[in-house]
């Protein structure tokens, strides 16, 4: 299952009308039709769009921090993930999130999705000269915002699951680990804040392969640890 539960969508379910009767009476040159409809059924026939978006999350994160981690030096492969997978991909996550009424889906996929973009436009732009880069107060204040929104999208997540718990914490600690690296210069907390992004990342993978491997199989396979 998704982030939630979404209620029906009529226009992505089945209808499955039961006991159709027409009757129709010639009499005197008129035709007279009459329709019964017995009990409707609904259903959601649409996709979990979650694993899709968590997958695209993760992956990108997890790539970029072991950037941040000292690993490799940051390039185009990290770009690429983070303008297709990490944005383009979570946005269209968020878009069928929608689709299926579910707001706290729609606004962290759209949201983070749009993060990615925002980042890769950020690091791009000054090189290609369409615009000066961003003073360090400036990056400082952009992770430190973005910690505020994970912060107040952890406390939604008290409601979901544990998994994404996880997720959102761990999140929320990254995006101020990176505002206190760009504040104080210090290059310890920035392998810090890398290996604990590492890990970030990697919750989201397990968030996402677990949705996707118990649906399949029809059981638990990968706990997500549902709140009660």
């Amino acid at each position: 299952m998704g982030w939630r539960e979404a209620p029906p969508n009529i226009s992505a379910f089945e209808v499955i009308w039961e006991g159709i009767q027409i009757a129709s009476d010639m009499g005197g040159g008129r035709a007279k039709d009459l329709m019964h409809l017995g009990p409707i059924e609904m259903r959601d026939v649409t996709s979990n769009p979650a694993p899709l978006g968590l997958m695209g999350f993760g992956m990108t994160t997890v790539l970029l921090n072991m950037h941040n981690a000292g690993w490799f030096a940051l390039g185009s492969m990290i770009l690429a993930m983070g303008i297709f997978y990490g944005g383009i991909a979570q946005i269209i996550a968020g878009v069928m999130e929608w689709k299926k009424g579910n707001t706290f889906g729609t606004t962290a996929f759209t949201s983070y999705g749009l993060f990615w973009l925002t980042l890769v436009f950020l690091l791009l732009m000054p090189r290609y000269g369409w615009w000066e880069g961003p003073e360090n107060n400036a990056m400082i204040a952009y992770f430190f915002m973005w910690g505020l929104f994970t912060l107040y999208m952890f406390i939604g997540t008290l409601r979901l699951n544990r998994a994404l718990q996880v997720v959102f914490f761990t999140l929320t600690i990254l995006f101020f680990l990176l505002a206190l690296r760009d504040y104080t210069g210090s290059a310890t907390i920035a392998m810090i804040a890398g290996y604990e992004g590492i890990f970030c990342g990697f919750t989201a993978i397990y968030a996402a392969c677990a949705q996707v491997l118990n649906e399949v199989y029809g059981k638990t396979v990968l706990p997500l640890g549902p709140v009660k």
